[in-house]
């Protein structure tokens, strides 16, 4: 299979590199520069879990899509827990891994403004960071787009289904733990750290960035 995924991707314009090792995918993502790391969660040597986790700690930035032979949506989340920022289920189609590859390396687009702030809560559309009282907050590309959409639709409450199309589009059934995983990785580094909240759960309803509304 990595054969046939390395000559489909340069077929496709792609500069590739392969290994079946664990601890050598581990080894040249630190030493390279990649856009896309295609991940299998089963590598000897070292999981692709494992993986993941060395690359987000050494604050690699690099798009992992994930694969998996499992079906049980833990295994997703745990990969996203740990960095991930897509995922495919195996068996999968060809075309079906180009479109996710193409998905995460798309330029997400600048709508002005380029700063969308709320108090010291600030992202930056054009460089894609995000700063909350001065410090640079790390997070995914994924993160990243779901904070972007709830903070341009604010002070509007977001429909999970909503939030999930704006991710993964309409045609992707991503499980509702792993919208979950998100938001719990996105509130960790968004509002733990700091004084107050500014991301809030509407029970029945979905999601809003701003002050929390007073319920009845």
């Amino acid at each position: 299979m990595q054969e046939l995924l390395r000559k489909g991707l340069q077929e496709h314009g792609h500069t590739v590199m392969t290994t079946g090792d664990g601890t050598l995918a581990a080894e040249l993502a630190l030493e390279h520069t990649f856009d896309v790391i295609v991940l299998d969660i089963g590598l000897p040597g070292m999981n692709g879990y494992e993986v993941a986790q060395i690359l987000r700690t050494r604050n690699n930035r690099a798009l992992i899509l994930m694969l998996t032979a499992f079906d049980q949506e833990e295994d997703v989340v745990h990969g996203l827990n740990l960095g991930a920022d897509d995922y495919l289920k195996k068996p999968f189609s060809f075309s079906e891994l180009l479109a996710r590859v193409r998905s995460l390396t798309r330029p997400v687009v600048d709508l002005p403004p380029t700063l969308l702030q709320m108090e010291n809560l600030i992202v930056d559309l054009t460089l894609h960071t995000v700063h909350r009282e001065g410090k640079l907050v790390p997070v995914t590309r994924t993160e990243f787009l779901l904070l972007q959409y709830l903070m341009e639709h604010s002070p509007h409450i977001v429909p999970r289904k909503a939030l999930m199309e704006s991710i993964w589009g309409v045609e992707r059934d991503a499980g509702r733990g792993t919208l979950d995983t998100l938001m719990n990785g996105l509130r960790n580094k968004i509002d733990v750290p700091f004084q107050h909240p500014f991301i809030h759960t509407v029970r029945g309803a979905g999601y809003y960035v701003g002050k929390k509304l007073l319920e009845k």
